[in-house]
């Protein structure tokens, strides 16, 4: 029952994610991209804020400069960044479809910086997926997105900002990296709209409605996955976040009239299925390794870390 429940959640929570990309797209229609994030970054750092306070944790901490933070932070701005603009520029579902190999970089990266062991069945699962990204962007083909390859360009952000969540010290809270991650995208957006020269658009009545809805629902699919993982192992739940591009595709066929062709929905087929064999292989490596471990050492061993809120 509670392995249900937290699939449900994870599911749920997917869905949320895709209705907040609906709202950033939506108000980047309207006004600067810049002017949005900085925006949605301050109401969402506010809206954390609340929620710590009333749980009655501190939202500064001296932890917060430690270079692993800072780096996780940047990645996560220039994520920001990179990500809305693709959604704005773009097609939501292809930016989407882009996001989910998400996974497999981590793992090259994991690989690459980080020394841990890949086998050949995770490399032809990552070069697999990297091949059904090659798939959406078509770089040089008449179907070329440039957005797509800000959205490339965000997962390779994200991925700086999930190895680097590796290396933060445990002392850090979950929370605080959250509402730093929430702050971090306030001066990406500054950054952002200074390049851009854009003058700033005074928000309508229902524009802010928008932001705060986007903000909450936000907010929501970040706690709704939260609680689903302490329901059910990562590992068994994982999965269900490919659901993320499910609801992205029916939202930009629904709202914006996107009609992704054959090809894109190939290449988001392929980037799941790997990722998924990728998930499942390391999940079987991971039981086979605890299998021979001796109780002692089992106990003294430590647990896997976040990944950050997506």
């Amino acid at each position: 029952m509670n392995t249900f429940r937290a699939a449900l959640l994870m599911v749920l929570s997917m869905g949320f994610f895709a209705l907040e990309d609906m709202v950033l797209k939506l108000l980047g229609g309207r006004m600067p991209v810049g002017q949005v994030l900085m925006m949605a970054g301050t109401l969402g750092l506010a809206l954390y804020w609340a929620l710590m306070a009333a749980r009655g944790r501190p939202l500064w901490s001296r932890d917060l400069l430690h270079p692993a933070v800072m780096l996780r932070n940047l990645g996560e701005g220039l994520a920001a960044i990179t990500f809305v603009t693709a959604l704005v520029t773009g097609d939501l579902s292809s930016a989407s479809a882009i996001l989910q190999a998400l996974p497999l970089t981590i793992t090259l990266g994991a690989a690459l910086f980080l020394a841990e062991p890949v086998g050949w069945r995770r490399w032809l699962s990552i070069l697999a997926g990297f091949a059904g990204v090659l798939l959406i962007v078509r770089p040089g083909a008449a179907a070329f997105q440039p957005a797509s390859l800000l959205a490339v360009v965000a997962v390779l952000a994200l991925t700086l900002r999930d190895l680097a969540t590796r290396r933060i010290p445990d002392r850090v809270s979950s929370d605080a990296l959250t509402a730093s991650a929430f702050g971090a995208v306030v001066p990406a957006g500054l950054i952002l709209f200074l390049i851009q020269r854009q003058p700033a658009v005074m928000p309508q009545p229902a524009d802010l409605a928008w932001l705060l809805a986007g903000s909450l629902v936000g907010l929501s699919a970040y706690l709704a996955m939260v609680v689903s993982m302490r329901f059910a192992p990562i590992a068994t739940i994982a999965p269900f976040r490919y659901s993320r591009l499910v609801f992205a595709m029916l939202v930009g066929i629904v709202v914006f009239s996107e009609r992704p062709d054959a090809i894109t929905w190939l290449g988001a087929a392929v980037i799941v299925g790997s990722g998924i064999y990728a998930m499942w292989r390391e999940t079987r490596l991971s039981r086979a390794g605890r299998a021979t471990q001796t109780p002692a050492s089992h106990r003294g061993s430590a647990g896997p870390g976040g990944a950050g809120p997506r």
